[in-house]
């Protein structure tokens, strides 16, 4: 599937990969603060934003065939590549596939390694939205996703928040919430051997650091960044906190090779 993109800056290649009912453009501010010296695409998920609703239900996989048809399209050769939280699953899974494409890795606001109790809670939040619609369960989501201080202080983002939520196509997100709640990277992920940056925020529920200390673990050589204070949606509430690390270790790579 042709995904919709955008493209900015120059320099080496770095995908991002944005996660449920979300748009390229959660990325906008970091991409302001790369452009200088990286070319960052940034890309709607199939069903999301301007990209086509697909005629089929679809899994992670179809999710990381339109990664690299995007990639092939785009004829890069090599690149960076890193996601936030189901962006972050996407993102090892295509290096599990294609580990000569990926220079580094971005595990941004991810979970593997969920216990059981971890999975039934959400999965039950995948059921309370089937039962009672999209609607009705977003204020727990956005609780979950942004600090209380934020929600009071800018009720204009939060708002905006919601309306991409509601602007994707209600399959499609129960389809993605789905593909969130139901991989388990713990099987594979030791075998993704590229540079690995895992970023979360310290009050994340769904994606905590106890879950990435376990990814940081199982990837050799990883660096792992615990954000005081944040939630899930890192770079919708705080990109300016983010930044610096995610600058730094890209650098590092390019110094690294």
């Amino acid at each position: 599937m042709r995904s919709a993109f955008s493209v900015a800056g120059a320099g080496p290649a770095l995908f991002l990969i944005h996660g449920i009912g979300a748009r390229r453009a959660t990325f906008d501010r970091l991409v302001d603060g790369l452009r200088d010296r990286f070319t960052c695409i940034s890309y709607d998920l199939r069903g999301h934003g301007l990209s086509p609703l697909p005629d089929a239900p679809f899994g992670l996989d179809d999710l990381v065939d339109d990664l690299e048809e995007l990639r092939a399209r785009l004829g890069i050769e090599q690149a960076h590549f890193a996601g936030h939280s189901l962006g972050g699953m996407i993102g090892p899974r295509y290096a599990l596939r294609y580990p000569d494409r990926v220079l580094s890795l971005g595990l941004w606001s991810t979970a593997a390694f969920r216990t059981q109790d971890d999975s039934a809670k959400v999965m039950g939040v995948v059921k309370l939205m089937r039962e009672k619609g999209i609607g009705p369960v977003l204020d727990t989501l956005t609780a979950r996703w942004f600090t209380d201080d934020f929600c009071a202080a800018r009720p204009d983002v939060i708002d905006w928040r919601k309306a991409q939520v509601m602007d994707t196509d209600a399959k499609i997100f129960l389809n993605v919430f789905d593909i969130y709640a139901e991989t388990e990277m713990a099987p594979w992920l030791s075998q993704v051997k590229a540079p690995c940056q895992i970023i979360t925020g310290e009050l994340d529920g769904g994606c905590n650091p106890r879950l990435n200390r376990l990814i940081q673990q199982a990837l050799t050589g990883s660096e792992l960044v615990i954000l005081d204070k944040l939630k899930h949606a890192i770079f919708i509430e705080a990109t300016e906190v983010v930044l610096p690390h995610v600058r730094r270790f890209l650098l590092g790579q390019a110094v690294g090779s």
